[in-house]
């Protein structure tokens, strides 16, 4: 059957668009054809077309549940293959943690407190007895190097400024606000409203709305399309949707297939917005498994800090395991070693 079966999808879909009462105003448009176009009711022997009406049902839901038992069956195998893996990693973590135990510790608040402490103290008494051997030399070496960091850490936060200026903000939704038209997203999902200024109720048979795997097209029939445009990244169509509200806005909502990504913008031509800016509610985050929110959780935390110049997670754990060294080994001289 295959291509056949689909080669009237987009009429079909076309008819199903207009009928604002569903499958079961569909159908009885459908039947309602066949009683005053055809023959379908009295050209046969008595039964036959409640006979064909029940055969070709029967085809169908078998067809039906066939797909959704395999689609479940699918998932749960994904789901088993993806908590699998996460328990290997988790295995292979412990694993590291358990080689690497006293080499590399993760510190608790009250000790990493208690190390600063002494660090502090140690730098502290280092400097009065520069001061007092060196104060000129002490000063001049130190100076240069503080302003080189605070130099370097300057032009870093110039270059994101530069590179991200003409970006716009994120909206509350983590979006846009745009002249023709309004979209906010999730980790997983985006949603777009189409608002029409028009003098009458619109309604399904007014309105064009092509979703594809990577393009978008929505307006209304006689009119130039408000979106017409590809996508920033692939949806899953038979997961996306769209619907009517208060007879003059069209909401349009789409199912991402990448659910690890923000979008910059809807449109190939649209403005783009600052992904560094977008500040997730944290009811959406709990929506995820543990280990995705986690990965998530970092990669926002990681982006935040490199935005202000500041040690990433994996950089702010090396230098926590450096200060413990130091530490440790009082008797070496670190003050003119450079570290990156």
């Amino acid at each position: 059957m295959g291509d056949d079966e689909e080669k009237y999808d987009g009429m079909l879909l076309v008819m199903a668009q207009q009928h604002e009462g569903g499958v079961q105003e569909l159908v009885n448009t459908f039947f309602s054809f066949l009683r005053r176009k055809t023959d379908f009711f009295t050209g046969g022997e008595s039964g036959a077309p409640e006979k064909l009406v029940k055969e070709s049902f029967a085809h169908h839901s078998q067809l039906a549940l066939k797909v959704h038992r395999e689609q479940q069956i699918r998932q749960e195998k994904e789901k088993k293959e993806k908590a699998a893996r996460a328990a290997k990693l988790a295995k292979e973590e412990d694993k590291t943690k358990d080689e690497n135990g006293p080499q590399i510790r993760e510190l608790t608040d009250e000790e990493a407190e208690k190390l600063q402490s002494e660090i502090d103290q140690k730098k502290n008494q280092e400097e009065k007895k520069e001061e007092k051997k060196e104060p000129v030399a002490t000063s001049a070496e130190n100076t240069p190097d503080k302003a080189e960091k605070e130099e370097k850490g300057a032009d870093s936060e110039g270059e994101e400024d530069e590179k991200d200026k003409d970006k716009l903000k994120p909206n509350a939704g983590n979006g846009a606000d745009l002249p023709n038209y309004k979209w906010t997203q999730t980790l997983s999902e985006v949603d777009i409203v189409v608002p029409f200024d028009v003098k009458f109720r619109i309604k399904g048979k007014d309105v064009v709305v092509d979703i594809q795997r990577r393009s978008l097209k929505v307006g209304l029939k006689g009119y130039p399309p408000v979106i017409k445009s590809q996508l920033y990244n692939d949806v899953k169509v038979e997961e996306s949707s769209w619907l009517i509200e208060d007879g003059k806005i069209v909401t349009v909502h789409l199912e991402k297939v990448n659910k690890m990504e923000w979008w910059n913008k809807i449109g190939a031509t649209d403005p783009e917005i600052n992904t560094k800016k977008i500040c997730p509610e944290n009811s959406k985050l709990s929506d995820l498994d543990g280990e995705t929110r986690g990965m998530v959780e970092k990669m926002m935390y990681d982006q935040r800090q490199k935005s202000m110049g500041l040690p990433t997670s994996e950089e702010q754990k090396k230098q926590d395991i450096l200060k413990k060294f130091m530490s440790q080994h009082p008797e070496m001289d670190f003050s003119k070693a450079k570290f990156s």
